[in-house]
């Protein structure tokens, strides 16, 4: 079971705030046992870029086989 503070890996992409699977987060809050969390995604620098309610359908576990990347972010309009 996910519990707060842990990191997720989002299994959908999210254009809509520039987020994409396998994007990699960090649960601050669970909603009702886990049926929805609310993630903070940081970027590399440790800056909080963005902070979004998910379904629990939307994210996953991360697993200690995989590797973090990092990719740019699209410049705002």
């Amino acid at each position: 079971m996910i519990k707060e503070h842990d990191r997720v890996v989002l299994t959908v992409d999210l254009p809509e705030y520039q987020l994409q699977m396998g994007d990699i987060g960090t649960v601050v809050m669970s909603h009702q046992g886990g049926k929805g969390y609310e993630v903070e995604f940081f970027t590399v620098d440790g800056k909080t870029f963005d902070v979004i309610t998910l379904e629990a359908a939307q994210v996953r576990a991360v697993n200690s086989r995989e590797l973090l990347h990092a990719r740019p972010m699209q410049e705002s309009a």
